[in-house]
């Protein structure tokens, strides 16, 4: 027994160290298991109905498709214009923080923060401007490493087909997958997969679609006040809001400063803030009982710890495992806790605190 539970262990070690050492292509695959992974209930659905795999999985990828297609097309051109407003309107920030901010802060702490300011002010300056040649710096930079453009475009090129293919055979997989495991482990590992199951289900579909329609509020509520970046700031407030709270946080700050920079308009702040309320309201009766409810369970502080992990470990690719990975992890140890307080070493630690406090 022992001797099996040594070798499930040095596989497992062997399996990580592939996994690292391939992560640079790992990228596409891990994008395509997860849209498949999405996409296979509504295929199941469809092939309930009397449709064929094949006809349920076409249906499903062109549904995928036309949704990141046309959310590509309204938003990119959009994101690149507020982003350009943001990047021009830089310098005259620095310039009202150095003639207002700094001499306050100077008066109060004796602290001489003129040079620094001065400096990173003048190195926007020089360099703002410079973000008009962004493409062709791009393209430079492309006509000297083609053979990198040419393996992103193939890794990206990689993602519908690997998609369309997982997809096709989801349910052929997860039944192999099921009759390679040991027969005493069948049903506890069934089990623990199903609650992962769950578990992700809940954070890949619902938290996503928190998110999204955060942003979404967020966004038009922004750009119906007449706040400047309000499609920008919206949609990064619906992205920090994966943490509990950062969101709103996030947005009515950057939202507060921009609104006060517009100046002449004192309504915007409070008209901001009302908007973001409005969204915690929503989020809170509607959204996370509906999409949520109590499934995922992961504290703040473990999302911000595994989002920072994830990334110093494995990059972006990391970024993108680490809150599915903490969520099996968190089913995983929840079960360990739930075999330990059943455990006889757990009783007799229990009996052993009970007779010291006995007189």
């Amino acid at each position: 027994m022992r001797r099996q539970w040594w070798v499930a262990a040095g596989l497992a070690a062997l399996a990580l160290w592939f996994f690292v050492s391939i992560e640079p292509v790992l990228m596409p695959f891990f994008v395509s298991m997860v849209l498949a992974y999405l996409g296979d209930p509504l295929a199941d659905r469809l092939e309930a109905l009397g449709l064929s795999r094949r006809l349920s999985v076409s249906l499903v990828f062109l549904l995928l498709t036309l949704v990141i297609v046309i959310s590509l097309l309204l938003v990119v051109p959009v994101l690149g214009r507020q982003l350009a407003q943001l990047v021009e309107s830089l310098p005259a920030v620095l310039e009202w923080i150095q003639q207002t901010v700094v001499p306050k802060v100077q008066s109060l702490t004796g602290m001489d923060l003129s040079t620094d300011i001065d400096a990173l002010r003048q190195t926007v300056m020089d360099n703002w401007k410079e973000t008009g040649t962004f493409a062709a710096t791009l393209l430079s930079q492309v006509s000297r490493s083609g053979l990198a453009l040419v393996g992103w475009i193939g890794n990206l090129a990689l993602i519908p087909v690997v998609t369309f293919y997982l997809l096709l055979d989801w349910d052929i997989i997860v039944a192999k997958v099921r009759d390679w495991l040991p027969r005493r482990w069948e049903d506890t590992v069934i089990r623990l997969a199903g609650q992962c199951d769950e578990v992700l289900s809940a954070f890949l579909r619902g938290q996503l679609i928190v998110m999204l329609c955060l942003g979404i509020i967020y966004a038009i509520g922004l750009t119906l006040l007449g706040v400047r970046f309000g499609l920008l700031i919206g949609l990064l407030s619906g992205l920090a809001s994966i943490v509990p709270y950062l969101g709103v946080i996030v947005g009515i700050s950057v939202a507060g400063l921009v609104a006060f920079f517009q100046g002449g308009e004192w309504w915007l702040l409070p008209g901001g803030a009302a908007v973001f309320g409005f969204g915690q309201v929503v989020e809170s009766v509607v959204l996370q009982p509906k999409l949520l409810g109590d499934k995922i369970g992961l504290h703040p502080v473990a999302v911000i710890f595994a989002v920072l992990a994830g990334g110093n470990l494995f990059g972006f690719t990391g970024v993108l495992l680490a809150l599915p990975a903490a969520a099996v992890i968190m089913v995983l140890l929840r079960e360990l806790n739930n075999r330990y307080k059943n455990s006889a070493l757990y009783d007799e630690t229990l009996n052993r605190s009970h007779d010291e406090e006995s007189p």
